[in-house]
Parts: structure tokens; C-alpha cells; sequence
């Protein structure tokens, strides 16, 4: 990882590296900051976009989710982003970090950047009787991964 930074980048750039990189998921609507990994040749080859969480339980004010990460395949640029949100998150006072995974993905950049996988978790249609909803994301369920101070 010595040969990938971490930089700040703004919503809408972070947004259009994931319309052209992310394999399941469309861009955010909003955020509380993003990063971004670039390797030696200054190229963005990664990006992190931190948020409240979806859940409106677990939205209490010192907890945040990592919302999207999306990388071009570069090595190590995904365990990069992980541990600089962590890092990040924590540095501004936030005291837990959660985001999701497909059970199809191993969780090996998380594993790496010290999360720890709570299970399965979510899935389904976000449709409910009185409030009909296209569903644009995989519907089984996910893992819920965490990072805690």
C-alpha cells in the first residue's frame, strides 16, 4: 500500500468514479465526506463515500456507514479506503463505522483493515405496502460488517 494516498475528493467526483466502477450499486444522493486512493501516477483508482446510515435505527448521531466503495481492481486500494474511513471517522468523533457486503464477497479488504463481520443481516424488498419502490440493488441478504472506537 506504500505506493497508493489517500486524498480528499468531492461527492460528485466520488459519485462518477462509481457509475463507472461499481458492480451492483448507482451513486449516492448525499454524503458526510468522501476519499479517494490514487496510485504513484496521481490516477483516482478508488473511492470511499461515507453518509449516515440507511437505517434509521442506527442513525443516532456517532455512528456512520460507508455507503459505497468502489476501486478499478488496483491491489490493496480497497483495504486502503476501509482503514482511512475507519481512520477518518473516528478522528472527527464518530464512535462506530458500519457498511454491508454481498455474502458472494469475502470481506478480505475489511479483514485486513481490522472490521469485524457481525453476520447476515438486511436483504429484501424495500417496498412496503402503502410505499411502493423500484428496487435497483440485490435483494438476499447482505453481511453487516463494524468498526468500533
Amino acid at each position: 500500500m506504500k505506493n497508493l494516498n489517500i486524498i480528499h475528493i468531492e461527492l460528485a467526483e466520488a459519485n462518477s468514479f462509481v457509475v463507472k466502477h461499481h458492480r451492483h450499486h448507482k451513486p449516492v444522493a448525499g454524503h458526510r465526506f468522501s476519499i479517494g486512493v490514487t496510485n504513484r501516477n496521481c490516477e483516482l483508482v478508488g473511492v470511499a463515500i461515507l453518509g449516515r446510515p440507511v437505517s434509521r435505527i442506527m442513525d443516532d448521531g456517532l455512528t456512520l456507514e460507508v455507503n459505497r466503495v468502489a476501486t478499478d481492481g488496483t491491489h490493496n486500494a480497497c483495504s486502503a479506503l476501509y482503514g482511512a474511513s475507519r481512520r477518518a471517522c473516528f478522528a472527527l468523533g464518530y464512535k462506530r463505522l458500519v457498511t454491508y457486503t454481498l455474502t458472494t464477497e469475502s470481506g478480505s479488504s475489511l479483514k485486513g483493515a481490522g472490521w469485524k463481520c457481525l453476520g447476515a443481516a438486511g436483504g429484501g424488498r424495500w417496498s412496503r405496502n402503502n410505499r411502493e419502490r423500484l428496487d435497483y440493488h440485490p435483494l438476499q441478504k447482505k453481511l453487516k460488517w463494524e468498526a468500533v472506537t
